[in-house]
C-alpha cells in the first residue's frame, strides 16, 4: 500500500513540475526581450494592456492568453512582452517610461493592442522593430484569436 501511495505521489509531483515548466514567460524589459527574440530568431509579441482596469484586456487574458492553445502556439513562435499601464498596481519608473515610449512609437490609442514585430539591428548597431501587424480582442476565444495572429506572423 505504501508503494502505491508513494508511486502516485511521485507521479503527481512530476506532473505538476512539468506543468510549471511549461508556463510562458512574459517579459517587461524591452531590451532583454529584443535580444532574446533576435538570438532565438523569433517574433516579438507586444501586449499593450491595462491589466488592473481594462475589461477587454482581462477578457483577452482569460479567453486567449492564459489558455493551453495559446501557450502551445506562443512557445515556439514568439517572445512575449507585456507593456502594462496599470492604474492601481505600482510599477517601476523605468518600466513606466519604457512603456510610454513604446506606446508612442507604435501609436497605441486603446487597449488591448497586440503588435507583432521582428527585431533588427542596423549596421551601426541601432535596434529597429519591423512591424508585421496588430490586433486586439477578437471574439471567439483562442481559436479565432490565433487565426488572426497566424495571419499576421505567417510571413516571418
Amino acid at each position: 500500500m505504501k508503494k502505491i501511495y508513494f508511486t502516485l505521489l511521485l507521479a503527481v509531483f512530476i506532473s505538476l513540475k512539468s506543468m510549471a515548466q511549461e508556463k510562458l514567460t512574459w517579459h517587461t524589459d524591452m531590451n532583454k526581450a529584443f535580444e532574446l527574440a533576435e538570438k532565438e530568431n523569433k517574433t516579438l509579441m507586444l501586449f499593450f494592456t491595462g491589466s488592473d482596469w481594462c475589461g477587454w484586456c482581462i477578457r483577452l487574458q482569460n479567453e486567449v492568453l492564459k489558455t493551453p492553445d495559446f501557450e502551445k502556439w506562443a512557445k515556439d513562435k514568439v517572445v512575449l512582452v507585456e507593456l502594462d499601464f496599470p492604474r492601481k498596481t505600482p510599477q517601476d519608473k523605468e518600466i513606466q517610461i519604457q512603456n510610454y515610449q513604446m506606446q508612442k512609437m507604435f501609436n497605441v490609442r486603446g487597449y488591448p493592442t497586440v503588435f507583432f514585430a521582428n527585431p533588427e539591428k542596423t549596421a551601426e548597431g541601432k535596434k529597429n522593430l519591423n512591424t508585421l501587424g496588430s490586433t486586439g480582442y477578437v471574439r471567439g476565444g483562442a481559436e479565432k484569436w490565433l487565426e488572426v495572429a497566424n495571419n499576421i506572423v505567417k510571413n516571418n
